[in-house]
């Protein structure tokens, strides 16, 4: 629902639209109602089977892997059937979509033909023996229908996921999706079983609350998920481990200093003067995953443009950080997440005031 909703426009649930910033051009959501012109109703159980199994469509044309097929692939037949018997049950809604922004030859849908070769395998998803019952759950859930890879994996140059970069980040519209192993040296080492449940089922949790586009994920999807599942991917989670970071050069002690500085008088009033944070309200600084992140993008867009949580029924308050971006300058705030970079047991290194303000002018042209 979140990828197929034009939220940005007010667009019906599951009709398409919205477009998804890649970096080889603007692919827009197809329309998933049962329209019969401009939705899937004249798609049977078995096309769309073979467009989440395989990447085609009933016309049997390659799909741009924005759709997540690389993922879906693992879904059982049952679950593919289920969520088509269920999209047949919405209201019709024609909708006309925009064309998708892309260059020649990505232009051609041809071309995604020998991507595939490259990059996917259609594959079922096989459980390990070794395993528990719950592990496995939990990987099915993780890999196959919640894609978390899709955002939490990094790509390589033509946009496939790179499997040494499984769940350790990947950039999305100029968002960090940070780290989420759960294991030694994860980037949610941190976080207990239950902060992970308590954070994908009720919107917040002891380190931090979702923002942005995992908010509209938890708030749209994981939320509703039966707590078996939830446990099932906290168990997963957890038991992934993450080799040591690289050790980084200490910065400027004057940069730390000022850094501090201005911690303390535009922070420490919601994150505590130790970094520590409020549970379930202000994020511990010191152990966040997107402060401390290989790639603070989401850090410093988060300061330059503030951030709101999504509402859930368990948690129906609004919670947000203010945009810093018209009081302090590309220099503080690189200080100011310096500091908090190296503040904490990860020493996550510096950041350039140049970094600050390519995000900056991002944002500006953004809007």
């Amino acid at each position: 629902m979140a990828c197929h909703t034009d939220l940005e426009n007010d667009g019906r649930p599951f009709a398409g639209g919205r477009g998804l910033e890649t970096p080889f051009g603007t692919i827009y959501s197809s329309n998933l109602t049962p329209d019969e012109e401009t939705g899937l109703g004249r798609w049977s159980r078995e096309d769309f089977f073979n467009a989440l199994n395989e990447g085609i469509d009933r016309e049997e044309r390659h799909l741009y892997p924005a759709m997540p097929y690389p993922y879906f692939t693992l879904m059982t037949r049952e679950d593919t059937d289920a969520i088509y018997a269920y999209l047949r049950t919405l209201e019709p809604v024609r909708s006309e979509l925009p064309e998708n922004d892309l260059p020649f030859p990505l232009s051609i849908r041809q071309s995604v033909w020998g991507w595939k070769l490259l990059f996917f395998d259609d594959e079922e998803f096989v459980a390990s023996p070794e395993r528990s019952e719950e592990w496995n759950r939990g990987r099915y859930l993780v890999d196959g229908p919640l894609h978390c890879g899709g955002c939490h994996t990094g790509k390589n140059a033509l946009g496939a996921a790179d499997d040494d970069e499984y769940l350790r980040g990947g950039v999305l519209e100029n968002w960090f999706a940070p780290n989420i192993l759960g294991g030694e040296n994860g980037g949610i080492v941190d976080w207990e079983h239950s902060d992970i449940v308590e954070f994908l089922g009720d919107g917040r949790a002891r380190h931090t609350a979702p923002m942005q586009r995992m908010g509209e994920v938890v708030a749209i999807a994981t939320q509703f998920l039966h707590e078996d599942d939830l446990e099932a991917i906290a168990t997963y989670l957890k038991s992934l481990e993450d080799d040591p970071r690289e050790e980084q050069d200490q910065p400027d002690v004057a940069r730390v200093e000022t850094g501090e500085g201005i911690y303390f008088d535009n922070y420490a009033a919601c994150h505590a003067a130790d970094r520590s944070g409020v549970p379930n309200f202000f994020a511990p600084l010191e152990t966040s995953n997107k402060v401390l992140a290989e790639d603070p993008s989401t850090a410093i867009r988060i300061i330059l443009g503030g951030a709101r949580a999504q509402p859930t029924e368990a948690a129906p308050s609004v919670l947000a950080m203010p945009p810093f971006a018209w009081k302090l300058s590309d220099d503080q705030i690189a200080d100011l997440l310096t500091y908090l970079r190296q503040s904490g047991d990860r020493n996550a290194g510096s950041v350039s005031a140049s970094e600050i303000a390519e995000m900056r002018e991002y944002l500006a042209n953004e809007h």
